[in-house]
């Protein structure tokens, strides 16, 4: 790249900043596109998955595991990607104060929920799974099954105010201008 001089910036030349920082703010913007698409994709997946692995696993209880297992790993793929969003929004701004934007915001209410899923409701889930020992084989009016299923509801709720959070998230940073 040449300077307004008409030479050519040496790498390290405080000239030659300006033709670095478009290419920063791609990054950045990559990575918040990339961080929320692969939440969202793997949410999506989650659904269409969980539709089908009742259906082909040998006992509800079986598939009850490879799900649970399944979702732990999203979560964690969840709060990593949305760390990732929040750490980019705020290198690409140059500022903490895009954190209050509605997008990131969106993003912190994602990781909140996940949290909440993840390290209260599906706990508590698996405390009442091996208290029941089979989740398939207690009777729907047990005091043990009624609180599982509604920590289950719980959960599909968080997992959906994720879900539609990060849409609009998605549909807000593609929105913005770039820098």
């Amino acid at each position: 790249m040449k300077t307004e001089s008409g030479y050519a910036a040496m790498p390290g030349d405080p000239s030659d900043a300006g033709a670095k920082e478009p290419k920063v703010a791609a990054t950045l913007r990559f990575l918040q596109f990339f961080s929320l698409g692969c939440w969202l994709g793997g949410i999506i997946f989650f659904i269409i998955f969980t539709q089908g692995i009742f259906s082909v696993m040998p006992t509800k209880d079986l598939a009850g595991v490879v799900v649970g297992y399944s979702l732990a790993r999203l979560h964690i793929l969840g709060i990593v990607a949305g760390c990732v969003y929040l750490i980019a929004t705020v290198a690409l701004e140059k500022s903490v104060a895009a954190l209050a934007r509605p997008a990131a915001l969106l993003v912190f209410v994602m990781i909140l929920c996940t949290m909440a899923s993840q390290y209260g409701v599906i706990a508590r889930m698996d405390v009442l799974r091996a208290q029941m020992g089979s989740v398939e084989a207690m009777p729907g009016g047990s005091p043990l099954r009624v609180a599982f299923d509604r920590l289950h509801q719980y959960s599909v709720w968080l997992e959906s105010a994720v879900l539609f959070s990060g849409l609009v998230a998605l549909f807000l940073t593609a929105r913005q201008k770039s820098s």
